[in-house]
């Protein structure tokens, strides 16, 4: 566990959000990991309910109905999880209705999780283009079919959705999106202060974070969005009225955020402040986990390589140390790597600041006159499903 950080000369403002309740589930303090492609695997989620003391609401990366359905071998093993996760929470993606509502019946009958979130926020190209992600919530008739199969086939199981503001500033939606959500039965929203065509880039518009508050006072309201550390997240719930936070490229790197976004709705200042040394054993563990959950040692580093940059951001590590250790194979080769470092330096100045994708103003990609008509749901059908899981 990182060193927690020296007392602040004032314990933090606490948020006055209490405890969320997702259906029957309450989630205390009121945080949950965003799903994230090849990010929110079995692993990951370990390390990050490890910091946090089995405290918050952790979710799968994105699964594909079809594949779901379908029993992808790839996709079941991305809905494995461990014994001691619960509740367990998997996030959906599809476009047509029939479907979804067969891969929400499966997890029901199957018993395969407690939660069921529904992607309606993802911006990439190859799912925008089959109308799905953060484009779908324009095509209302459409939500309303997908939400309300969903909400039939989960049974007791409550069905929660996260989406965008909207597909660009000329077609928001997501007022719209949240009166349906509401009207089907859905349990909970998470809001994503940004369109689709920004992407990752700018600033996120918390301000839309509290109009859906005050537009859907039925169900609980998640804000999503720059929260980069725990101050965030409190600042976040004070200035939106939301219910939570959903922290998504601010772990990246930083698994140890959730310890300090439980201290901070807690009231506490022992915020995390690693050395290098306790972030490269963190780094190690993780892609020891990653070899575990893959079966093969080799191929957990291999997957772990991404993580490198992210968990060594602000550290004094050179370019060409930094390169070798992304090019690792094996765990000795890593921890040899680290142990060649000065590992007694700090927690460096400023390094709680963005990571991940930071791109914006991208032009959309959209199905042929997708934008014709909000309601017209004609030619969207079940190829229009994608066919592998993870995002």
């Amino acid at each position: 566990m990182p060193t927690p950080a020296p007392a602040l000369d004032a314990p933090p403002s606490t948020a006055a959000a209490g405890p969320l309740a997702i259906g029957p589930h309450t989630v205390r303090p009121p945080v949950v990991l965003a799903p994230m492609a090849g990010i929110t695997n079995a692993p990951f989620r370990t390390l990050c309910r490890e910091f946090s003391g089995g405290k918050g609401l952790f979710v799968s990366e994105m699964i594909t109905t079809r594949a779901l359905v379908e029993r992808n071998e790839k996709t079941m093993q991305l809905i494995r999880f461990d014994a001691s996760e619960t509740p367990r929470s998997i996030q959906l993606y599809g476009v047509d209705p029939v479907t979804v509502g067969k891969a929400v019946r499966m997890i029901a009958e199957e018993d395969l999780a407690d939660h069921i979130d529904l992607n309606f926020g993802c911006p990439v190209p190859k799912v925008t283009r089959k109308g799905g992600g953060s484009a779908l919530p324009y095509k209302r008739n459409l939500l309303r079919a997908i939400l309300r199969e969903a909400v039939a086939g989960a049974g007791d199981l409550p069905v929660t959705m996260k989406m965008r503001k909207g597909i660009d500033d000329d077609h928001i939606t997501f007022l719209d999106a949240g009166r349906i959500a509401v009207e089907e039965g859905v349990t909970a929203i998470a809001l994503h202060g940004r369109t689709a065509a920004q992407h990752y880039g700018g600033t996120a518009d918390w301000e839309s974070i509290a109009r859906l508050k005050e537009h859907v006072p039925e169900i609980p309201v998640l804000g999503n969005g720059d929260i980069w550390s725990a101050e965030d997240a409190l600042r976040m719930v004070r200035e939106t009225g939301c219910d939570g936070v959903v922290v998504g490229r601010g772990c990246l790197g930083r698994p140890w955020l959730f310890a300090d976004l439980v201290a901070a709705f807690e009231g506490r200042d022992d915020f995390a402040r690693p050395t290098l040394r306790e972030v490269a054993d963190v780094m190690v563990r993780h892609a020891t986990l990653l070899g575990e959950w893959l079966g093969d040692e080799a191929r957990g580093v291999v997957d772990f390589r991404k993580h490198v940059a992210w968990y060594l951001k602000g550290f004094s590590v050179g370019s060409e140390m930094r390169k070798r250790l992304a090019v690792t194979s094996s765990l000795q080769e890593l921890r040899g790597g680290l142990d060649e470092l000065d590992l007694d330096q700090p927690w460096p100045a400023g390094a709680d600041g963005p990571r991940g994708r930071t791109s914006g103003n991208n032009r959309v990609v959209l199905p042929d006159g997708w934008l014709k008509d909000p309601y017209d749901c004609a030619g969207v059908g079940e190829d229009a499903e994608l066919d592998t899981s993870g995002g």
